[in-house]
């Protein structure tokens, strides 16, 4: 039997499926059980991270449409905000897809918004050259509200 420390440092799809197979024939003395452990806790690590990330698109973007919109609208009649709600659109679509995939997110949902704010505030910003006080300094956007496809904030 290939060591499966070694199999882990060498081929981890050969790893990955040896495990798979300790599983399925209950030979659980056999697993790999430090590397499982690492593993496991990356796959959560990976996930929340793709959460975080995307929420804080999705909120600098939401942000963007409802302190800048306004005043780019009204300077530039041609400016519709078009990549904006793309971008939004993709984020909430992915965001959707994710909590679908890893259901155990949604617990995270509120904790996440609540982490990722203080950075969308601050991309918003950049982006927009508006100062970061010009934000709120708690989100005040809902977990309801950023996954809502018809929900667009009103101007300030």
């Amino acid at each position: 039997m290939t060591d499966l420390n070694t199999l882990y440092q060498t081929d981890y799809s050969a790893w990955a499926k040896r495990h798979i197979e300790l599983l399925r024939d209950r030979r659980f003395a056999e697993l790999d059980i430090d590397h499982l452990l690492e593993e496991l806790g990356d796959m959560s690590k990976s996930e929340r991270r793709e959460l975080a990330s995307r929420l804080l698109i999705l909120i600098a973007h939401l942000l963007k449409w409802e302190y800048q919109y306004p005043l780019l609208s009204e300077r530039w009649r041609e400016f519709d905000g078009r990549s904006w709600r793309n971008t939004i659109v993709e984020q909430r679509k992915q965001v959707s897809v994710l909590l679908r995939q890893a259901p155990g997110l949604k617990s995270t949902l509120g904790e996440t918004i609540s982490a990722v704010y203080p950075d969308a505030v601050d991309l918003a910003s950049k982006e927009t050259q508006l100062p970061p006080e010009t934000f709120p300094e708690q989100c005040a956007l809902t977990g309801a509200q950023l996954l809502d496809d018809d929900f667009f904030p009103n101007s300030a």
